[in-house]
């Protein structure tokens, strides 16, 4: 039986740049980077600090995963900018889009009053993009979309 999700791919085009920007300027702690098998593959996974059991890998699209053909229509999908990655959590949104701008995080949205939450929009360096949220307790359906 399933008993959750441990691992999730976030697709890249440079692990060296993904595991800084993740680990440098998103603050994240780096969990594995391994060579593995006669390929050379890389096994690179980071994750929150207070989340142990939940890691993001940060891929190369290319075998064994895709062939090359499937690989270069996705590496275009990431030049374009279409990929959404992932919803992060977070206690004060306004803060640390303050703190995660000053790093050089390139924000598409400020912090917003949503009905389920403050959120903000982030790419990350290879055009992913992210929602950075501070959930309400309750739903506020006073407040509109803008």
């Amino acid at each position: 039986m399933i008993t959750g999700v441990g691992v999730t791919t976030v697709w890249v085009l440079d692990q060296d740049r993904a595991k800084e920007f993740f680990v440098g300027k998103l603050g994240m702690e780096l969990r594995d980077d391994v060579t593995m098998g006669e390929g050379g593959m890389r096994w690179l996974t980071v994750g929150a600090k207070d989340q142990p059991d939940l890691m993001l890998t940060l891929m190369v699209p290319g075998p064994p995963a895709q062939d090359p053909e499937s690989a270069e229509q996705l590496k275009a999908l990431l030049a374009k900018g279409v990929l959404g990655a992932a919803v992060f959590t977070t206690t004060d949104c306004e803060g640390d889009y303050r703190e995660l701008k000053e790093r050089g995080v390139t924000f598409l949205q400020e912090p917003q009053r949503r009905p389920y939450g403050v959120e903000a929009i982030f790419r990350d360096d290879f055009g992913n993009w992210y929602s950075l949220t501070q959930r309400f307790a309750e739903p506020d359906e006073s407040t509109a979309w803008n």
